[in-house]
């Protein structure tokens, strides 16, 4: 893997910059589950893929948190900067917008609910204003744009059909599923990105990537026998980020993130200042998600470096919106903590 990471550097040679000076063109998330710092990048990780094969070819960030306690509140927050509230932190229990959802003066709907009125943003929708591309790769989801009923609740999970609904945070936007035929092309079965990476002109800009809750590492077992956890969920990363950074856009500007949605439920930890305008305890049982750490691989930065300074989801869009020459969303505008240094 060593050898892509110089062969990227090689072809990176001359790349064009964009409006704010990013040579980043394409960018890949995968999003994992509920795992502490210390689980994960610990000495006794049972992820030693992503513990230390990914940190020696990438950079480490050691001090990145979650925003929230449960799932669906920090995969809204990455998306779009909105913060947790009682609903998005119950992970949607029923599909009601947020009301009243009135957009308050620091970018927040504000009110109770879990889908966003159409005037709440999200990067999708910037990608696609700057004529930039973009897709959310869900593993298992059943159908395009797959999302419960208005006031209803999600499908059961079973041992074929592993889509979680509160992983995937573009069917929470009105902004996004009122466009039928706009989010049917967008958020789509995760088997589309194989033919996706073929090629630099059929990669999106940004793919925002979900595996299922087994791959995911978020049930330990899996309804189908596997161990689940951290054991499958480096697994998962051990047969796909090799061909991430094998695909012809990665080589040629890439950036790979890895991260957790949130810690585990003991960490209510948060960094940076963390305030929230719709809930006074942003996890639940204290001011934040807890931490997770992540790892960012891409041609432009030095592997095996490690990054102490503190950052969040929030920081996430905020780095991503800077890659493309966008303006900042929700929580995303605040300058703490600020987007990632050195990309």
């Amino acid at each position: 893997m060593g050898a892509l990471v110089a062969l990227g550097l090689a072809l990176a040679v001359g790349a064009p910059a964009n409006a704010r000076g990013h040579r980043i063109r394409h960018v890949f998330i995968i999003v994992l589950e509920n795992e502490s710092y210390s689980t994960s990048f610990g000495p006794h990780s049972k992820a030693p893929y992503l513990s230390r094969t990914l940190t020696r070819e990438g950079r480490l960030l050691r001090n990145y948190y979650a925003v929230g306690h449960e799932s669906l509140d920090n995969y809204v927050a990455m998306v779009s900067g909105q913060g947790p509230n009682p609903f998005t932190q119950g992970d949607c229990p029923s599909y009601v917008n947020v009301v009243p959802g009135v957009v308050t003066v620091d970018g927040q709907a504000s009110g109770f609910g879990c889908v966003y009125p159409r005037s709440v943003q999200t990067i999708a929708n910037q990608l696609t204003a700057a004529h930039l591309s973009w897709r959310g790769y869900m593993e298992t989801m059943p159908k395009p744009c797959d999302h419960p009923a208005p006031n209803g609740q999600p499908a059961p999970e079973t041992a074929k059909m592993r889509y979680a609904p509160r992983h995937d945070p573009f069917v929470y936007f009105h902004s996004i599923t009122d466009n039928v035929r706009y989010c049917d092309s967008h958020v789509i079965n995760f088997k589309a990105m194989s033919s996706a990476l073929k090629h630099v002109s059929t990669t999106p800009n940004f793919s925002f990537i979900t595996p299922d809750v087994c791959d995911d590492g978020h049930d330990s077992p899996c309804p189908d026998g596997r161990p689940g956890g951290l054991v499958t969920a480096d697994k998962f990363l051990r047969k796909w980020v090799p061909r991430i950074m094998a695909s012809p856009a990665y080589r040629r500007d890439g950036l790979l993130v890895v991260l957790f949605d949130e810690a585990g439920a003991n960490d209510t930890s948060s960094c940076c200042g963390e305030i929230d305008a719709n809930s006074p305890s942003p996890g639940i049982g204290g001011p934040g998600g807890g931490r997770v750490g992540a790892v960012l691989l891409s041609p432009f930065i030095k592997a095996g470096s490690v990054d102490k300074t503190a950052y969040n989801h929030y920081s996430l869009l905020r780095s991503l919106e800077d890659i493309f020459g966008l303006s900042h969303l929700g929580y995303a505008a605040s300058p703490n903590p600020g987007a990632f240094k050195g990309i």
